[in-house]
């Protein structure tokens, strides 16, 4: 087929941006920070409302990769999901919660992240995924909603992390 819009702007490739900001990202959701941050220091079963959209596992990868989405589709997607979450799991806490600080450093690393993707137009990426997107930032959405332990959705951020960015960002998986 035809080089997709992506290949041409030369953003299939990762950004050395992007590889820095995974490895910090990877640093901070460490086995040991998700469990203290976000279980240990929250009730017990205790869950965040998102949007169906919201919750991306690996499996959602595989069969959008099968569609044929380019990975720096999936990466764009990643992104707003994983902010989102960050976002959702904020909304919840009080500034003196012990997690806050923990979130806000995340806020930020995903901020970077985000100056990143703006170079993206919602033109480049496969419909499928600009209207995911879409639906996620949209707040009429909010009757479609999950509940969701925080933990679990730091896990999917990383496992996702990894699978997209594990071998052009080379993430040691520690």
């Amino acid at each position: 087929g035809c080089p997709g819009v992506l290949a041409v702007l030369g953003l299939e490739a990762t950004a050395p941006g992007e590889c820095e900001l995974t490895r910090l990202l990877q640093d901070k959701l460490q086995y040991e920070m998700r469990l203290q941050y976000m279980k240990h220091y929250f009730p017990i079963d205790y869950t965040v409302q998102v949007q169906y959209e919201e919750v991306l596992r690996p499996s959602n990868i595989t069969r959008l990769r099968n569609g044929t989405v380019s990975e720096a589709a999936l990466r764009y997607l990643w992104f707003h999901v994983s902010s989102q979450a960050v976002l959702r799991i904020r909304e919840v806490l009080p500034e003196k919660h012990p997690s806050w600080k923990y979130t806000q450093e995340l806020c930020q690393l995903f901020d970077a992240l985000g100056e990143e993707y703006s170079k993206y137009r919602q033109t480049d990426v496969e419909a499928v995924v600009a209207d995911l997107v879409e639906l996620i930032h949209s707040a009429g959405a909010e009757s479609r909603s999950k509940a969701v332990r925080p933990k679990a959705l730091l896990d999917n951020c990383l496992k996702v992390m990894r699978m997209l960015y594990g071998v052009p960002c080379e993430l040691g998986i520690r």
